[in-house]
């Protein structure tokens, strides 16, 4: 079945699509998308991933056309950065 893994940075976009087998897991197709050598700032096992904007463990088991996202941690809280922007005007 086919599924795409997806990654951003501030520069970039990019997605991967993999085809894998039936009851694969969103760690499995991380593993074997190679995104991980070529953004080594992604702290797996631990980063954060989601199905679809929706968090999902690494071991949630993946359904065709499925979009992994790999997301990054906040540099800054929400809140605070409301307070900031709301500071600067």
């Amino acid at each position: 079945m086919k599924v795409t893994v997806a990654y951003a940075t501030p520069d970039q976009q990019i997605e991967i699509p993999l085809v894998v087998e039936v009851n694969c897991t969103v760690a499995l197709a991380i593993q074997r998308s190679a995104i991980l050598p070529r953004f080594p700032e992604i702290q797996y096992p631990q980063v954060s991933v989601g199905i679809f904007s929706k968090l999902v463990s690494l071991d949630a088991r993946l359904h065709a056309g499925d979009r992994i996202e790999i997301y990054r941690p906040l540099k800054i809280d929400p809140k605070q950065a409301r307070r900031l922007r709301a500071k600067k005007s």
